[in-house]
């Protein structure tokens, strides 16, 4: 089954970066068990399957450890994959954890794809004081390195998040943790990710994403919390004039691009783009039949 599996790069640089994902199509799933192992197999942040069904495709993501709810960064590699398979267009989803719908299109340019996806809802709230001082001593900060225009915030945009922006560049870029530490605090808070984040302008920022609660240290690029972070921006009034871009990976020396649209409606889909370029080469011939 791991002759399947296309491996891409989402989010990518031009032809350079981005964040590698497992893609698998097929007309039925695995059961949850291979999937799971599949995914430690390869060994990326997230592996998304898809089968066809009536007028989409049914998906479910795994990191090595879990299954999540929601992966944008893999989305955006199934949109580039289906975008190879079927021709250039959008693809309806829905995603097996929360029922939700949403959709991921994909365009051919050259070596690469450009990809969209429409997050799931996005929500916000304030975070508890207590999350936010242990969050901050797991990764060694103290609240004076804290943005105080954004204040921490449970983000979500399909999956939970905590939101801690930061004054500094030099802050963020310093950021270390033990893994073992930091999944038991995201496990225990039921958080997927942790995104750290310092706005160099109200439109740009640079983030970095702990994910110890899927096995992972550190995300390049992340889509789920990047459209959580963009929610969160449109709560709060934050000028982002419709749009931010997001620099992630930076640090890991994985530079990624990520751009989300911000419509004005409070709690409506964000638009997130990006490049996608192939690790592997593309299949040949079509995996599954496409839905009708």
């Amino acid at each position: 089954m791991n002759d399947n599996v296309i491996k891409l790069a989402a989010f990518s640089d031009g032809e350079q970066g981005g964040n590698p994902a497992g893609v698998w199509i097929g007309s039925t799933l695995p059961d949850a068990s291979a999937m799971q192992q599949l995914a430690a197999e390869v060994g990326f942040s997230e592996t998304v399957f898809a089968a066809a069904i009536p007028g989409g495709w049914y998906v479910r993501y795994f990191s090595p450890e879990s299954e999540i709810g929601f992966c944008g960064h893999a989305t955006i590699a199934l949109g580039a994959a289906l975008a190879q398979q079927y021709g250039d267009g959008a693809f309806a989803i829905t995603l097996h954890m929360s029922g939700a719908h949403i959709t991921v299109e994909g365009k051919q340019q050259g070596k690469l794809t450009n990809a969209a996806l429409q997050s799931p809802p996005t929500r916000s709230k304030a975070a508890d004081p207590a999350l936010v001082a242990e969050a901050l001593a797991l990764f060694g900060y103290s609240a004076d390195d804290l943005d105080p225009r954004i204040p921490p915030a449970i983000a979500h945009g399909g999956v939970d998040h905590l939101a801690l922006a930061l004054r500094s560049r030099e802050t963020l870029r310093a950021m270390r943790y033990e893994l073992d530490q930091g999944r038991n605090f995201m496990q225990r808070a039921g958080l997927t990710t942790v995104v750290l984040a310092h706005a160099e302008t109200a439109q740009l920022f640079h983030t970095r994403n702990p994910f110890a609660s899927g096995g992972v240290y550190e995300d390049p690029a992340t889509g789920a919390s990047t459209a959580a972070l963009a929610g969160y921006l449109r709560d709060i009034d934050w000028p982002h004039g419709g749009a931010i871009d997001i620099v992630q990976g930076e640090d890991m020396g994985i530079r990624c691009l990520l751009h989300a649209q911000i419509p004005l409606e409070r709690g409506a889909s964000i638009r997130l783009s990006g490049s996608v370029r192939p690790i592997t080469e593309w299949p040949s011939g079509k995996l599954c039949a496409q839905p009708v």
